[in-house]
């Protein structure tokens, strides 16, 4: 069997105005994807999605370039699987949705599911954590971020992770007013939901120290991305301050990248994503942490169903799994991609019983959800939302 070509699809959808959600002062606006097809002579078709962020058309063009070298040759053989080099975020992702093709494709080709083919003993289900609390602000109506929590508690949800709302500078907030709305919101679950906080990079460290100290308090699964990526060390006097892990990394891509925050003990949890490194590369990357450093893999997953099922495929394989990531808010362009929706009950992703990543995608995708081009969101002043 031979590769016969590859093909990347770039998709959009525009949110309609109650599904649009905000970070700090970036308002989104639309949904993207972007799903790598590779084909053979034999009619068998592998499939996989890169993270997208805004750059479709970037990784569509990466893909093309990367293509040459795989044509041609055999989907078997693991020398032609290219390497994220952790550099470029195009090139990388671009990496990632080829690698997650060719793990579907070497499924289908041997009767397998993927995760299957990464361990001889798999989960057959994948417990989901509600990934979400990115559309309440500070000026209107911050306990909707309580309605939400109780939205997810309706659907069968038993974990949720929030972030930590609008620009905290736009109406005064400080480190006491969000854990007030946080102590408001763990009273409310009831201990029916576990919690987690993703502050986005966005707190100094002495922000990220008491909201750590108040969270592990509260029983908080994780505290993730507290403090810009760069700043090892201020991670790892994090790690050693709090009995709670710090968890991050979902922008790195290669095992080195990953190697000086756990050699300083700077990640309690490590957060790769197939989606942006690849399987063959998150793999490596949680075999590491694990093996090397006793730190465990909660894979980052954001964006749509393809990537879910690659990461749910993931999560089933390792060790010791724990929850995969559910974007609640992506709106239908999320799972309208894929033919047969997969089982979710209960806050659980059964895995289908079928060879490779275990889903097709449906027809006529560029007709439904042509590219919108331009980034998938903008810079808001208060005045936008208020």
């Amino acid at each position: 069997m031979k590769i016969t070509g590859i093909d990347t699809i770039c998709l959009s959808r525009q949110h309609e105005p109650e599904r649009q959600w905000f970070t700090a002062s970036y308002l989104t606006t639309k949904a993207d994807c972007t799903i790598v097809s590779i084909y053979t002579d034999e009619g068998i078709t592998g499939i996989g999605e890169a993270c997208s962020y805004g750059s479709p058309p970037s990784i569509k063009d990466w893909v093309e370039w990367l293509a040459p070298q795989l044509i041609g040759k055999d989907p078997l053989d693991k020398g032609i699987t290219p390497h994220t080099n952790g550099r470029s975020w195009s090139y990388d992702t671009a990496v990632a949705g080829i690698d997650c093709a060719l793990w579907d494709l070497k499924g289908k080709i041997m009767g397998k599911k993927v995760c299957e083919l990464l361990t001889e003993k798999p989960l057959n289900k994948v417990r989901l954590y509600a990934s979400g609390g990115c559309r309440y602000n500070w000026g209107k109506k911050p306990e909707q971020l309580i309605e939400e929590a109780h939205d997810y508690i309706k659907d069968g949800y038993t974990a949720m992770k929030f972030r930590i709302g609008t620009d905290w500078s736009w109406d005064k907030v400080t480190v006491d007013r969000f854990l007030g709305l946080v102590r408001e919101l763990v009273q409310a679950v009831n201990g029916r939901m576990e919690l987690m906080l993703d502050a986005n990079c966005r707190l100094t460290e002495d922000q990220a120290m008491q909201i750590a100290k108040e969270l592990a308090r509260l029983n908080f699964a994780w505290f993730e991305e507290p403090i810009p990526a760069n700043q090892i060390d201020g991670y790892a006097r994090l790690c050693s301050s709090v009995d709670m892990p710090i968890s991050g990394g979902e922008t790195l891509t290669t095992t080195e990248q990953f190697r000086p925050y756990l050699d300083k003990k700077a990640y309690d949890i490590v957060q790769q994503d197939v989606g942006i490194c690849g399987i063959t590369e998150g793999i490596s990357i949680a075999k590491m942490a694990y093996e090397r450093y006793g730190v465990k893999t909660c894979p980052h997953n954001w964006h749509n169903g393809l990537m879910t099922m690659a990461n749910a495929h993931f999560v089933a394989s390792l060790p010791s799994p724990k929850v995969l990531e559910l974007c609640m808010i992506q709106g239908p362009l999320q799972w309208d991609i894929i033919a047969d929706k997969p089982i979710i009950e209960n806050g659980w992703l059964i895995l289908p019983d079928k060879p490779g990543l275990g889903v097709e995608l449906k027809d006529g995708l560029i007709e439904r959800f042509p590219y919108i081009d331009g980034n998938y969101g903008k810079q808001i002043k208060p005045e936008d939302l208020y």
